[in-house]
Parts: C-alpha cells; sequence; structure tokens
C-alpha cells in the first residue's frame, strides 16, 4: 500500500499563469469528485515564500467491506489537507497532501492514487488552457462519447453499403440466372 508517493510536472506556462490555475482548478470537468476546498491558513514567511493549508473534500469509494463498517456520509467522503509552498522568487511550488479520516484504518493502492495523480494534473492543464484563453482539451468522457458516436456512424454506414453491396449481388445474380434459362 502506498504510504508515500512523489511526482514532479513541468508546465509549459508562465509562472503568472501557473500561479493563479493552481488556485482555481477547482471546479474542473475532471476532478468532479473534489466536492469543497476551504483555505484553513495562509501566510508570508520573512524570506517572502506563500505558506497555505486547505482542506478538501472529496468523494472516494472504500472497499466494500469499509462501507459495512460506516455510515454512507462518512464512507464516501474524504478529507485531504493541502499544504503549499510557493516560492515565487525561484518560481517553484511544492505541495503536500494527505488524507486526514481513515488513515489508521487503511490505505489505498498506488495504481488509484497514481490514476487521481493524474486527473489533477489533467484538471490543472485543463483551467491553465482556460486562463490562456485556448479552448480546453475535451475530457476524456467526452472523447469516449464522441469515439461511441463514430463507431456508431461507421457501424451504420458499413451496415449501408453491405446491403447495398448486397442487393447488387443479389440482383446480378438473378440476371445471371436468367440469362442461363434463356
Amino acid at each position: 500500500m502506498v504510504k508515500y508517493f512523489l511526482g514532479q510536472s513541468v508546465l509549459r506556462s508562465s509562472w503568472d499563469q501557473v500561479f493563479a490555475a493552481f488556485w482555481q482548478r477547482y471546479p474542473n470537468p475532471y476532478s468532479k469528485h473534489v466536492l469543497t476546498e476551504d483555505i484553513v491558513h495562509r501566510e508570508v514567511t520573512p524570506d517572502q515564500k506563500l505558506l497555505s493549508r486547505r482542506l478538501l473534500t472529496k468523494t472516494n469509494r472504500m472497499p466494500r467491506w469499509a462501507e459495512r463498517l460506516f455510515p454512507a456520509n462518512v464512507a464516501h467522503s474524504v478529507y485531504i489537507l493541502e499544504d503549499s509552498i510557493v516560492d515565487p522568487q525561484n518560481q517553484t511550488m511544492t505541495t503536500f497532501t494527505w488524507n486526514i479520516n481513515h488513515a489508521r484504518l487503511m490505505e489505498f493502492g498506488l495504481a488509484r492514487f497514481k490514476s487521481n495523480v493524474t486527473k489533477t494534473m489533467k484538471g490543472f492543464e485543463y483551467i491553465l488552457a482556460k486562463l490562456q484563453g485556448e479552448a480546453p482539451s475535451k475530457t476524456l468522457v467526452e472523447t469516449a462519447k464522441e469515439a461511441k458516436e463514430k463507431a456508431k456512424e461507421t457501424a451504420l454506414a458499413a451496415t449501408e453499403k453491405a446491403k447495398d453491396l448486397a442487393s447488387k449481388a443479389a440482383t446480378k445474380k438473378q440476371q445471371q440466372q436468367q440469362q442461363q434459362f434463356v
């Protein structure tokens, strides 16, 4: 089970845009599981770094066996603390996040955690694109729906083409049979 995970990302945007997007990253279509975000603490250090602590509430299904132990409102919500250190002079931002409920009872696996990190980065890129005035990339759901519609259209067109070819083949076969009898 995962206790620690380190991920680094280099975003190809200006520092100002990344900094602004960080504080505006929820809501977005990739992070619908984030229900609330509240700033708990914010301060500027003598060396001009911004320290902040935020509390996030997310939906997060527990394993079925654990859902039986907790009331529904507890079993489907997870509280996350996020500490951030923003250093504008070096243009770096470091965040630490951790689960604050159910942490002693259970840990979630690496695959689930990596999936959440991927969604977080996709959401962050979505907000950056919006701030830059670009059309944000489509969500995975939108892309899947479009692919499904294209597949339906292609299947329908293929069916129609097959019927047309079958009809032509049947007509040709009939003509050939009629010529044999003549």
